[in-house]
């Protein structure tokens, strides 16, 4: 089964990798779905999903929490696994077929990096150039 739908990011999205090398990248995708409630809201679905390879080493910059997402998810299943606490909990996982971005693409600034100071340069004199010359 495959589904398509606009859906919000609801975490700031990294790339890891698995012990052979393939890159991975887990979303968690919250889709709204029905009538507003009495509290004025949507209901929301959660689906954990997965894209897998050299698109999502490419597509991760551009994705961030909060943002909107066309996604087309196939192999969509309940996962159950145990909490902290010992209780059993479920949630419902997919894995992405295509995704594409809505509105204005715009790329997350790198992370910084150290930043060491240049030297103060002074503008070097004809003579000077000439002495730094090797023949």
């Amino acid at each position: 089964m495959i589904t398509v739908g606009l859906a919000r990011i609801g975490n700031d999205p990294a790339v890891r990798y698995t012990q052979d090398g393939k890159a991975v990248l887990e979303l968690s995708l919250a889709y709204n779905y029905g009538r507003k409630g009495q509290d004025g809201n949507y209901a929301t679905q959660w689906v954990n999903a997965s894209l897998w390879g050299e698109r999502c080493e490419k597509i991760v910059n551009y994705l961030h929490k909060g943002g909107q997402v066309v996604v087309q998810l196939s192999d969509l299943h309940l996962n159950e696994y145990t909490k902290q606490d010992g209780t059993k909990g479920v949630n419902l996982r997919a894995l992405i077929r295509d995704l594409q971005l809505v509105g204005k693409p715009q790329a997350k600034e790198p992370a910084p990096h150290e930043q060491f100071e240049k030297p103060a340069s002074q503008p070097a004199k004809d003579a000077d150039l000439i002495d730094d010359i090797p023949f």
